[in-house]
């Protein structure tokens, strides 16, 4: 009997194990046409859209609304003191506002006006408030991390989608994409004394939906300066 129920166990184990592998080999990108065309989002009707309260950054003039969704399934949400349903959709810290956030509205102090950054699909993991430069150069910027487009074709934005760079002033203007489509963001950084922003990011081009280390790096920077902000390429390597 112990032998028997070992057995199931490693079935169990073996099942599991199978699972999160599947989960963790889901590609980046498919291909199902050769052209670049940005694929659609489905809209999950079973979801439902709620705001944060607002953030301030500091030394800022303007109120930063975090948009996300909770499950509407069943009778209705519940409380937020209730275990099965938080009403919470971000988390901030540090100059940074984090989640996975369908947008961020703002509003300018003794406005009533609140506005979206985008009327586009998007997925925000990471908006960052670039803080010393901002004391350094007094222009106030926000960097983020996201998904725009459904790269591997599953009907919705997610952390499986390839993740791109883009760049605001304060306010959500001049919202602006920095990394090229298809290409995923490595990372980034500020060279402070030079008030530039350093990025890398990858793309597969051996077209197997993945990327890894059989892909081409890409290395960028733009000037933060710059009324406009233009990306250059750069091969230390």
């Amino acid at each position: 009997m112990k032998k028997y129920a070992l057995y199931i166990s490693l079935i169990i184990v073996a099942g599991f194990v199978s699972c999160k592998k599947e989960e963790a080999e889901k590609p980046k990108v498919t291909y199902e046409t050769t052209s670049k065309v940005k694929p659609e989002v489905v809209v999950d009707t079973n979801q439902i859209e709620v705001a944060d309260l607002p953030i301030n950054m500091e030394g800022t003039n303007f109120l930063i609304h975090p948009i996300g969704v909770i499950s509407g399934k069943g009778k209705g949400i519940k409380s937020s003191s209730d275990s099965e349903v938080s009403f919470t959709v971000s988390n901030y810290g540090e100059y940074q506002i984090t989640g996975y956030l369908k947008n961020l509205k703002f509003q300018e102090i003794g406005k009533d006006t609140i506005y979206a950054l985008t009327d586009k699909p998007i997925l925000i993991e990471t908006a960052t408030y670039l803080k010393t430069f901002a004391d350094k150069s007094k222009q106030q910027l926000l960097v983020y991390s996201l998904a725009d487009m459904d790269t591997n074709k599953d009907g919705k934005l997610d952390g499986s989608d390839i993740k791109s760079l883009y760049i605001s002033a304060i306010s959500g203007q001049k919202f602006t994409k920095l990394s090229v489509d298809f290409q995923e963001l490595v990372d980034w950084k500020i060279i402070e004394s030079k008030s530039i922003l350093y990025f890398r990011t990858i793309e597969d081009t051996n077209k197997n939906g993945e990327l890894d280390a059989e892909d081409s790096l890409k290395y960028q920077y733009v000037n933060l300066l710059d009324k406009e902000w233009k990306v250059i390429s750069y091969k230390p390597i």
